[in-house]
């Protein structure tokens, strides 16, 4: 069966069930992601929940990297934003979150809505799924500079695999637009309030950015709980097929899906920035609120350390955490070539993790030879990281991706089929084989006491 084939077939399957759920439609979800029977609470067109027994889980996510170039001054105002995301469980609750945190204002939004999408990559939503999202019971929220909000919990057949609209309309100028880059997956925008609009006919504007959507959490009976893979762009996913969900991330979250005993009941979130470190953040810009001519600063491109709580420990119902940075705190100017600095900031990531009693799995530096800023000297500050990783000195456990994907007649090199043409990002293939590296059983169990 074709994905598209298997998309008509969905469309059918979610008409039944929604009959169905909405004979069930009694209140308001809980979001502390524990296994309980939800009902009960005030009861709101569009936005209450079924009562159902579940799990609240992170079913995608994308880390906000920056402000989107050219909107500076009146963001994006007057225009629908319509974010295609891509659900790594299936649930029949959800709730999204929103972000504005490289505003110089508060962010108005008037009407924001969900929906599965009719198919893949499409702007076009299945009949019947659309719903109205609400915050606090009101249509229209208010998101200060620097802050972000989590919707009310909407009742909707979310499916595994599918892709999900995630549609927002902001009347008002609101400064930078919030957004991550290097999507990987288009997404829309409409002139006008086309929020509740199905038909995706509108849609004319594409963009391969996602805009304020940061997290798309569902209330799942197949998934007992997130793992959240923190990176740069090579968890991120660049140089992959565009619309295809060929991460390492996503080809993971389907062995686990697949997997019996052998792995845990979990989803996995991805929260990749292209060209982020452990150490530094890129540059800064004028933000909270302060104005648009300066104030407080905030770094686009947020180092691993400075982020880690709120893209992390922030996400819903974390049981792991898989962390793959350091390449580009030494491929990057200013390059870092004293490894201990790298590994003592790996470190701190750990016990803040640990902290809160979540097992760490560490990935191994990937190379980069023929890359143009590849230097003798840069591979062998890699190789000392590498070696303190595989040491056991660093994480709980180990995902050798260095191994996985060098060349074994060049290990400096990607091996070539792995390699996406710029010896540094992989190809399709090469981000499988880093989803297959993992040993499944490793990331169950939570943190030791002590590393």
């Amino acid at each position: 069966m074709t994905k598209r084939h298997g998309y008509a077939l969905l469309a059918a399957m979610i008409a039944v069930v929604l009959i169905f759920s909405a004979a069930i439609y009694l209140g308001v979800a809980s979001d502390d992601g524990s296994k309980d029977t939800f009902a009960g609470g005030r009861s709101l067109q569009g936005s209450a929940a079924p009562a159902s027994v579940g799990t609240w889980v992170g079913a995608w996510s994308a880390s906000p990297a920056g402000a989107e170039p050219g909107t500076v001054r009146n963001g994006l105002a007057g225009r629908s934003l319509r974010n295609v995301v891509h659900a790594g469980s299936g649930g029949t609750s959800a709730r999204v979150t929103l972000s504005n945190l490289y505003g110089h204002r508060p962010l108005t939004i008037t009407h924001a809505s969900i929906a599965v999408a009719a198919e893949p990559s499409s702007a076009t939503a299945v009949a019947g799924t659309l719903r109205r999202l609400t915050f606090g019971g009101s249509d229209r929220v208010s998101i200060p500079a620097g802050q972000q909000v989590v919707s009310d919990a909407v009742a909707i057949v979310i499916p595994y695999d599918s892709d999900v609209l995630v549609t927002t309309y902001s009347p008002t100028p609101s400064g930078p637009v919030t957004y991550h880059p290097r999507a990987q997956q288009i997404s829309y925008a409409a002139i006008g309030d086309r929020t509740q609009e199905t038909s995706g006919a509108a849609y004319t504007e594409q963009t391969p950015y996602w805009r304020y959507v940061t997290a798309l959490d569902v209330l799942s009976h197949e998934t007992d709980g997130t793992i959240v893979a923190l990176g740069d762009s090579l968890t991120d996913g660049a140089n992959s097929s565009v619309g295809e969900n060929r991460r390492w991330t996503d080809v993971l979250t389907d062995r686990l899906r697949a997997a019996d005993s052998d792995g845990p009941r979990y989803t996995v979130v991805n929260q990749g920035i292209s060209g982020n470190r452990v150490l530094g953040g890129g540059s800064a810009v004028a933000s909270a609120g302060r104005g648009e001519s300066g104030g407080m600063r905030l770094a686009q491109n947020p180092s691993g350390l400075s982020r880690f709580g709120r893209d992390v420990l922030g996400r819903t119902n974390v049981k792991a955490v898989v962390i793959a940075l350091g390449v580009n705190d030494i491929l990057r100017t200013p390059h870092q070539t004293d490894p201990e600095k790298i590994t003592d900031g790996l470190r701190v990531l750990v016990r803040q993790a640990h902290a809160r009693g979540l097992k760490v799995i560490g990935a191994t530096l990937m190379p980069f030879g023929g890359h143009r800023g590849y230097e003798d000297q840069l591979e062998a500050v890699r190789q000392a990281v590498n070696a303190e990783i595989r040491d056991g000195k660093v994480f709980d456990a180990v995902v050798d991706f260095d191994k996985a994907l060098r060349d074994p007649y060049d290990p400096r090199r990607l091996r070539a089929e792995y390699d996406s043409g710029d010896h540094l990002h992989p190809s399709d293939r090469g981000y499988q084989r880093m989803a297959k590296a993992f040993d499944l059983k490793s990331l169950k169990g939570s943190a030791p006491a002590q590393l």
